[in-house]
């Protein structure tokens, strides 16, 4: 009896020992599958400029986005001053960032924001950037709050302007444009104020500067804010400075693109006086395309392009501006590709891009 019990215990000590055994190796299993399935799921970081902006609006949108569809998850630094973003991206210090267009051209050449760089390193590290997707940050309008009595560019003389942030491209384009407008020059003929975007909200309104050479869209955010605080006045580029010998050498530029909205689209209705000849609001625009390194996989950058392009409906939404800011123009002058700029898209984007029935550029490719 007591053999037969004990080998009865046996057996059930060897039963659980084995079950025991058992459940183990399924959790083992199961706990790898998890974290497989977790490590698919990749960590980037990105970096873009202020979060009211087109290139913020389009960032953070990807950074929903490719979480949902867990085909990422993307640390977005807003605020940022995108001359660092890019050379960070180039430097493989980042993983995608806003860039426009003129930067990466700038960095080839190891001119303006890039110059301590020199050509040759300057040319090693824009050769290290591809673009997964277009988009544009409207034109450089004047803006001013309408008490101040302005009537033309040439009453900017003397004046403080913000015109960007430090070394950014949106400060290239933002003297640019007072240069084409009325041949003022910064520290010359008026006080160029610079500061990050994100200080930028709160000088929109607090009264230190006279006036603004802002990125804008329309509507936009900022002039939503300035219209809070009082009646508003935007100055479009004269035709004839327009289309004259500066502007087609400044829309020779690469990423620089012609921007011509209906004053009657624009909003702001009793709020908003657009000084203009001929009723058209007409500026230099500021391509973009969100960058990555070469290095990247083409299986990421497929991924992370296909992911834009299935939910351009639902960016489009996210803010009304969005309608009109050449997502998904793939022609190279409104795209702000080609031409002088070497900049290519990523193997995956293109693949993506084709597989959804676009065509691309066969220079930017």
């Amino acid at each position: 009896m007591e053999q037969i019990s004990s080998k009865r215990k046996t057996g059930k000590f060897i039963m659980n020992k084995y079950f025991n055994v058992s459940v183990v190796s399924l959790l083992v299993v199961a706990l790898g599958s998890i974290g497989t399935a977790q490590s698919q799921q990749r960590n980037l970081s990105a970096e873009t400029a202020g979060p009211t902006g087109v290139p913020g609006q389009v960032m953070m949108h990807m950074a929903d986005v490719l979480g949902e569809k867990k085909v990422a998850d993307l640390q977005v630094a807003q605020g940022q001053t995108l001359t660092n973003s890019v050379r960070n991206v180039a430097e493989g210090k980042t993983d995608i960032a806003s860039a426009p267009i003129i930067l990466t051209f700038l960095l080839d050449r190891g001119v303006g924001p890039y110059a301590k760089l020199g050509k040759k390193k300057g040319a090693e590290l824009a050769a290290n950037l591809r673009a997964l997707y277009p988009y544009n940050a409207g034109g450089f309008f004047g803006l001013f709050y309408t008490n101040k009595g302005y009537k033309s560019w040439a009453d900017m003389k003397g004046k403080s302007i913000w015109n960007g942030p430090p070394r950014g491209a949106a400060l290239n384009n933002g003297r640019a444009t007072l240069q084409m407008a009325a041949g003022l020059k910064d520290g010359k003929d008026y006080k160029g104020v610079q500061q990050n975007w994100g200080q930028l909200m709160t000088t929109l309104v607090d009264g230190s500067v006279d006036a603004f050479v802002l990125p804008v869209t329309w509507p936009h955010p900022y002039v939503t804010t300035m219209i809070a605080a009082g009646k508003v006045s935007v100055l479009s580029m004269p035709k004839a400075k327009f289309e004259g010998k500066l502007a087609k050498k400044l829309f020779g530029v690469p990423g620089n693109i012609p921007i011509v909205v209906d004053g009657k689209d624009v909003g702001y209705k009793g709020s908003l006086t657009v000084i203009s000849e001929d009723g058209k609001l007409r500026a230099l625009g500021t391509a973009f395309g969100d960058v990555v390194h070469k290095k990247m996989s083409f299986k990421l950058a497929k991924a992370i392009t296909a992911t834009h392009i299935s939910t351009l409906g639902m960016l489009k939404k996210r803010a009304a501006f969005m309608n009109s800011v050449g997502l998904a123009e793939m022609d190279a002058v409104k795209s702000g590709f080609c031409g002088k700029s070497k900049l290519k898209y990523h193997a995956g984007a293109v693949a993506a891009w084709k597989e959804a029935g676009f065509n691309l550029p066969a220079c930017a490719q």
